[in-house]
């Protein structure tokens, strides 16, 4: 959620938001995403994303999950002279496409949050046009935290965004 609502900064014609959750989906709307897109078939998927940017591809992608799955979904449907921007934290090695991708003159970006950007993020929380508390659906106490992580490893099931815990024990 956090690439969608830094994403509106560049004033995208469309913003296509993909998840597995029908529920993450439909809040990315509520945040400003221009279309949805299921990915539990991804094969579906690359298509409705080629047919929703007339056969082109998209410009940019967002790799935000960190895992080989979403990498390679990103290769797939990354336009000519589009950007791949990797920000997930990967634990695993991931397969590159280059003798498919090198003709299409594309770049590849990586890491966290650029700090240039920094002062732009701050004066959008500062103005709230950015609210980042709504994505906050669900709090906990510190001593809560096992419910916590049960409820945010089955984000879909309890239709989390965001979790909160706060702390609520005390140093003895």
């Amino acid at each position: 959620m956090a690439a969608l609502l830094t994403a509106q900064f560049f004033s995208p014609a469309k913003l296509i938001m993909v998840d597995l959750d029908d529920n993450r989906l439909e809040t990315a709307l509520s945040f400003g995403a221009t279309h949805k897109v299921n990915s539990s078939d991804p094969e579906k998927a690359i298509k409705e994303i080629y047919d929703l940017t007339d056969g082109r591809g998209v410009d940019v992608a967002i790799e935000a999950d960190g895992i080989p799955a979403t990498f390679d979904f990103c290769q797939k449907i990354i336009g000519v002279d589009g950007t791949v921007a990797n920000c997930g934290v990967h634990g695993k090695p991931v397969e590159f496409e280059l003798d498919r991708l090198w003709i299409r003159n594309i770049n590849i970006t990586t890491g966290l949050v650029s700090t240039n950007i920094i002062p732009q993020l701050l004066k959008a929380l500062e103005s709230h046009k950015i609210e980042p508390e709504k994505l906050v659906t669900h709090y906990f106490k510190l001593s809560e935290i096992e419910k916590a992580y049960e409820v945010f490893s089955k984000a879909a099931d309890h239709h989390a965004i965001k979790v909160i815990i706060e702390n609520d024990i005390s140093e003895a």
